[in-house]
């Protein structure tokens, strides 16, 4: 286990929001905050729009896949970021949850998907600066 803070991104499907979110923490964070994603009902695939508005930014999120949310993913991490999985979010005490209302990009257009893409980096970058371990 690495000393860096371990965030964990949800969302109901593990195919837009919660990519989204991982790819730009990942992007903007590098190696000092360890990131995670996962979903309640995780998708077969990641929203192909999603990776088009992440593309758009130069971040590539094509090779990844949804992954179904356990309660050692929770378990492990220092943060937890849910998008709208409300009740399937197992909660352990101790942890740092947060709550991001965000549209939910399944099945809507790029038009549609962008600000939901720049609101997600927003708010990346503003939980960046709460995590950044002192001295870097």
């Amino acid at each position: 286990m690495s000393e860096n803070p371990t965030v964990l991104f949800v969302c109901v499907h593990n195919a837009g929001r919660s990519q989204m979110a991982a790819g730009f923490l990942q992007h903007l964070a590098g190696s000092r905050i360890d990131v995670l994603s996962a979903g309640s009902e995780p998708a077969d695939q990641i929203n192909p729009v999603a990776i088009e508005a992440m593309a758009e930014v130069g971040i590539d999120i094509a090779g990844e896949q949804p992954k179904i949310l356990k309660d050692e993913t929770v378990r492990d991490s220092d943060v937890v970021i849910t998008m709208g999985c409300g009740d399937a979010c197992p909660f352990f005490p101790g942890k740092r949850y947060e709550d991001w209302k965000l549209d939910d990009p399944a099945g809507q257009g790029i038009e549609a998907v962008r600000p939901i893409r720049d609101e997600i980096r927003a708010r990346v970058e503003a939980l960046i600066t709460t995590l950044s371990p002192i001295g870097q």
